[in-house]
């Protein structure tokens, strides 16, 4: 006699539907703030910044890369715990493991070449400047001739 476990895909397949987030951003909005950090998307006149929630992190654990408009963020963080008994054997041994990935599709008028990340108290800020002919421009009179 073999046993088999079946899983019902149904309830499934509507879980992904109704929690994905149909804009670029996550797979599954309702692991934002768990285990994906958080991201604040902030446009100005010159720039584009993103936030990034990672407290804990340092900036060695991220990885930022720019592939044909895609902008990748990624970290990937193991740690190790022991505590051992006199004699040397484990008595106790945990494993730690995070790992995240982001990416964002870029538009055209943004400059690539400028982008520029920092990494203070836990929030991880991305600076994506804009194109000289995306920029706003001032208001000018036109004279008639």
């Amino acid at each position: 006699m073999s046993l088999i476990k079946r899983a019902d895909r149904l309830p499934f397949l509507f879980d992904d539907f109704f929690t994905s987030d149909w804009f670029g951003g996550t797979v599954n909005t309702s692991k934002i703030g768990i285990n994906t950090p958080a991201v604040n998307v902030k446009e100005t006149d010159n720039s584009f910044e993103l936030e990034l929630a990672a407290p804990g992190l340092t900036k060695e654990d991220f990885n930022i890369e720019l592939d044909h408009d895609v902008l990748t963020i990624s970290s990937e963080v193991k740690s190790e715990k022991e505590t051992k008994e006199n004699d040397g054997k484990y008595s106790r041994k945990e494993f730690s493991y995070r790992s995240f990935k982001r990416s964002f599709t870029l538009p055209d008028t943004v400059n690539g070449a400028e982008i520029k990340a920092s990494y203070e108290n836990g929030v991880l800020l991305v600076s994506i400047p804009k194109k000289e002919e995306a920029k706003v421009q001032p208001k000018r009179l036109i004279e008639i001739s």
